[in-house]
Formats: structure tokens, sequence, C-alpha cells
């Protein structure tokens, strides 16, 4: 059974994959201290809540926290006895290698997106992930990452504004029902939802007149959904799309081997 880990700035998600189907998907917060034997209490502990009776001797892990690695190698040493892929480390082949610049270590989540991608909607697409930061990822034709634009995320964004002027309360994001703002919270929400339904429109044209092809764009990440409401943004929206993706690398790199 293969175990897929993927790490960001924020979240840590393990999700259990069968070869055909996700049997269970699990979240925590990402915390570089965390031991190996922490990480297993936990995930022991939910396999048994949800009654799955599984032997894991395979992992991927995909991690933009470079300090977590450790650890989750230690996991699958120590628990599964096995050595894990780690997405941009030698000994995981991609489908289609990267084409940037030469020197330039793309995230190993942005090349995650673009594998899974590539393998549910073909080539020449615009993958715009909202987590931590809001990324923009071009796949070519051919399912090779190709380059992209970081942009800061939405709750990001909310934290640096509530910080940064004291009289700015802390809010939630959501759709409000008017642009126009009668109050500090309905203000700040308008911006936030407006300026980035205006952020997405915006770079997804630039990048479409740029790369001079029809391009189609997939929303993932948590708050794809949200500012997807009514303003058709995205062509489809994946909400697993990077545990996808590392089904993909993984399958590649076995086929491969």
């Amino acid at each position: 059974m293969l175990l897929c880990i993927d790490t960001g700035n924020t979240n840590t998600v393990f999700a259990i994959w069968d070869g055909e189907r996700f049997l269970a998907t699990w979240r925590t917060s990402t915390e570089w201290q965390r031991t190996a034997d922490q990480y297993f209490v936990w995930l022991s502990t939910l396999m048994q809540v949800e009654g799955l009776r599984v032997t894991i001797d395979e992992v991927i892990i995909s991690s933009t926290v470079p300090r977590v690695v450790f650890n989750l190698r230690v996991l699958c040493d120590r628990y599964f006895n096995c050595r894990p892929l780690v997405v941009g480390k030698p000994g995981c082949a991609l489908p289609a290698p990267p084409r940037v610049d030469a020197g330039t270590t793309v995230g190993p989540d942005r090349l995650v997106n673009a594998a899974g991608a590539h393998d549910r909607h073909g080539g020449d697409l615009i993958v715009v992930d909202f987590g931590t930061a809001t990324t923009f990822d071009v796949v070519a034709h051919d399912g090779a990452y190709v380059g992209g634009v970081i942009a800061p995320g939405v709750n990001l964004s909310l934290e640096a504004l509530h910080h940064a002027a004291a009289a700015l309360p802390h809010v939630d994001v959501s759709r409000p029902q008017a642009v126009i703002g009668t109050n500090t919270v309905a203000c700040m929400q308008s911006g936030v939802f407006w300026g980035y339904i205006g952020l997405v429109r915006g770079i997804c044209e630039r990048i479409r007149g740029e790369y001079g092809r029809p391009m189609r764009v997939i929303g993932t990440g948590g708050l794809a959904s949200l500012f997807e409401q009514g303003e058709r943004l995205f062509d489809a929206l994946e909400d697993d799309l990077t545990m996808h993706g590392l089904t993909v690398i993984h399958r590649f790199n076995k086929e491969n081997s």
C-alpha cells in the first residue's frame, strides 16, 4: 500500500492509496520539530479509528519544508521498512522534467501539481493553487512545468493587513453580498475576495497572451471552490490534485525503475 505525504508551509496531508483510490486522507499542521515516533502514533491512531488494517510498504513525499523531510525519512525506515521517493531529490524521476532557467529549484508541490494536472487534463494548462502562497503553474503540452507566478496567499494577505493596521480586525474569507462594504469587516472581505478574483483573471489573461496558445485553467487548494462561486474562473476544480500527482509520479518511477 502506498502512503502519499504532501508537506506544505501550513499543513501536511497524509493519504493511503490502494492503486485505484484513496482509502483515507488526513491533515495535520506542519511542524518541523515533530518526530518520526509522533508521526507514527498520530497516523496509526487515525488508521485504527477508520478501521484500516493495511500494510504500508511504499511512500512518496513532496515537501516545501526541507527540515521536515528528515523525520519523514526516519518514519519510513523505522516503521514501514522502506525508502521513500522524495520529489525533487535524486532517485525520483518526473514524467516530464521542468524547463526553467539553469540552476533554478522548482518547488516540489508545483512539480507534483503539473504531473497530476497533465494526467487528468492533458497539456497547455494554468494550475492555480490557493495555498500559503497563491501560485500559477504553467504546464506545457508534454506535461513539463515551464514557469509560473507566485503571489501572496489569501490568508497571508489578511494576516498582514490585520497586523500592519491596528484598527483592522482579523476576518474570515467569504464572498461578500456586495462589492461596496458598509462596515469595516465587509470592506475587508470585499477587498480580499474581489481583489483575488481580479488577480486570478488578470494573471491568467496575461499568461495566455504570453504563451500564445489556448490554455485551460485548473483550480486547486482549499479556497479554490470559494472563489469559483458564480465566477467561472476555472475550467475544472480539483480537490485532490497534489495527492493525485504523487500517485502519478510514483507510478512513473515504478514503471521505469
